[in-house]
């Protein structure tokens, strides 16, 4: 679809705000709140996004990398976030990290994740990480593009098109300093224990979900 943003037909978000720095303090400001249970609930959020493509296709797989550096990935099998072209032909995709999703952040009586707790969607995941990389891989076009603290810090990267589609998701939570008797950051993906994330993701039974744990690596 082409032409001007603020024209086209929001359903999840909208299209007209690339940022909504308001949004995103309010989150920050209370991440217990909008993330209990801390990386968990954040992993939650993505996994949601990925079991939305599933039922929406029949089916759907992904891979959940938790990483030595506290950082996580999920990775999946979809048709890629929507991206499209405005009216001077640059393009501009759904601005899921950086804007309220509509269906679900007004609006925490809507859907629960699997932990019990609202769904409020990828902004959350967004600003309460330190970064996050968001690859797509898109019919038409293949990008990425990289946010600290929910705000864009590149524009949208070009890569190579390998003839799938579908997203990753990589990002590292937020969270105090390490001090000088730790290395680990609070909220990291350390203490996640994989057994209770696939007993988790079993609400989803449409989305086949796997773990690669390479935190000892």
């Amino acid at each position: 679809m082409d032409g001007s943003s603020g024209s086209w037909r929001n359903t999840t978000h909208d299209w007209a705000q690339s940022v909504d720095r308001e949004h995103l303090a309010l989150i920050r400001r209370d991440p217990a709140g909008f993330a209990p249970g801390g990386v968990r609930h954040l992993l939650l959020e993505v996994l949601a996004y990925a079991a939305d493509e599933a039922e929406y296709r029949g089916a759907g797989r992904c891979t959940v990398t938790l990483r030595p550096d506290g950082s996580v990935s999920v990775a999946d099998d979809g048709r890629g976030t929507d991206t499209r072209f405005d009216e001077h032909g640059r393009p501009v995709r759904k601005p899921i990290m950086a804007t309220k999703d509509l269906r679900f952040f007004d609006h925490p009586e809507a859907e629960s994740l699997p932990d019990g707790h609202p769904r409020r969607g990828m902004s959350v995941v967004a600003a309460l990480s330190e970064w996050l990389v968001h690859t797509n891989r898109r019919a038409g076009g293949a990008w990425s593009q990289r946010y600290e603290h929910g705000v864009p810090a590149t524009g949208l990267t070009p890569i190579a098109d390998d003839g799938t589609t579908g997203t990753v998701v990589h990002f590292r939570p937020a969270g105090p300093a390490p001090t000088p008797a730790t290395t680990a950051t609070t909220g990291s993906a350390r203490d996640l224990v994989v057994e209770h994330l696939a007993g988790l993701a079993a609400a989803w039974p449409l989305l086949s979900v796997g773990f690669d744990d390479r935190r000892a690596d």
